[in-house]
């Protein structure tokens, strides 16, 4: 039995940096280190994110609550690209998505 923390820090964080590293390079057109840089991540773990060597694992188990980590990772590369945002405020978007899916019994 797991705590639903830690499911959410082993499986939906590196989904949702994944999504966010995914739009920041591909709409924003940020480099791999700057994108690195405002994730608090390093270059390799960007590279890996965008390649789907990382953050993808074990996705079918989530399917039913990508649209709502997508539209959150959409959201959060939009205000890291505006320059709105920081690492903190990244970490609280988190975690009120994780509330909002437990209040909603999808995790």
């Amino acid at each position: 039995m797991h705590p639903r923390c830690e499911v959410v820090a082993r499986y939906l964080l590196p989904i949702f940096r994944s999504m966010v590293a995914k739009e920041l390079i591909e709409k924003y057109k940020f480099t791999q280190v700057s994108a690195a840089k405002k994730l608090g991540t390093t270059q390799a773990a960007i590279s890996q994110y965008i390649h789907s060597k990382r953050g993808y694992k074990g996705t079918e188990q989530f399917a039913d609550i990508l649209p709502e980590i997508q539209s959150l990772a959409n959201e959060t590369a939009k205000t890291i690209a505006t320059g709105k945002t920081d690492t903190e405020d990244i970490v609280r978007k988190f975690c009120e998505l994780c509330t909002i899916l437990r209040k909603k019994n999808k995790l």
